[in-house]
């Protein structure tokens, strides 16, 4: 790689913000390199690039950190305007998206994060309201895409980096967490969308092994129950 345009990925494998990051890479075609952090024991270079919030993912574009997998996505969109473009042109599109980004982040996938945390009924409240933030946000990808699914099978865009880096392994998510996590029956448009980005040879690429993704869940789920019964 030249030297002048070296790209370095401070993240974790399993980790959704460093897939996301990781993802918009492989699609833009970017070389880069990975670290891998041990988050208990942080490298001196990540807390150097991230002094703030002492957290992955961090992008290091010719020594210069970028942080925050958001910040970082639509940095690379910006830098590299060669190939698939993340947001849309059309000003109004691209305020839409970022609300849909935002809605799914804050929204969707804290209350999965909660649910995989937590055992009894404070996860069947968290799955109860992750259903209703789905279903909204199915609602929502009906309104902004009337044409049909957000992915044209083609072009990668944000929505589509932020589904895949979430709920990519769903299968692990179901299996580890006992619970129906993208039900095909009550989010259609979600279910197929979320299997024709799974088709994209650079997303299957990076999705985390399977059965290291379900033991990962597993030990969270274990915590969650340890903790409870304290």
């Amino acid at each position: 790689m030249a030297e002048e345009n070296k790209v370095i990925l401070h993240g974790l494998g399993v980790s959704p913000y460093s897939k996301r990051v990781e993802l918009a890479l492989k699609v833009k075609g970017i070389p880069y390199e990975f670290v891998e952090e041990d988050l208990e024991n942080k490298s001196e270079l990540l807390l150097k690039y991230n002094p703030v919030h002492k957290k992955i993912p961090v992008l290091v574009h010719n020594g210069k950190p970028v942080v925050e997998s958001s910040v970082i996505l639509e940095y690379i969109d910006e830098t590299w305007q060669n190939g698939p473009r993340f947001l849309p042109h059309d000003p109004y599109k691209r305020a839409q998206v970022r609300f849909w980004a935002s809605f799914f982040q804050q929204q969707v996938f804290e209350a999965m994060n909660t649910a995989t945390r937590t055992v009894g009924e404070t996860q069947e409240k968290a799955m109860k309201e992750f259903y209703e933030k789905l279903k909204i946000f199915e609602e929502g990808m009906k309104s902004l895409f009337p044409n049909g699914t957000p992915f044209d099978g083609k072009n990668v865009g944000l929505l589509d980096i932020f589904l895949c880096s979430c709920f990519g392994p769903y299968k692990a998510q179901e299996e580890a967490l006992g619970i129906k996590v993208i039900d095909p029956e009550k989010n259609p448009l979600i279910f197929s969308w979320l299997n024709a980005l799974l088709e994209v040879p650079a997303i299957k690429e990076l999705l985390p092994p399977h059965e290291k993704l379900v033991e990962l869940l597993l030990f969270f789920k274990n915590l969650a129950l340890k903790s409870s019964a304290v």
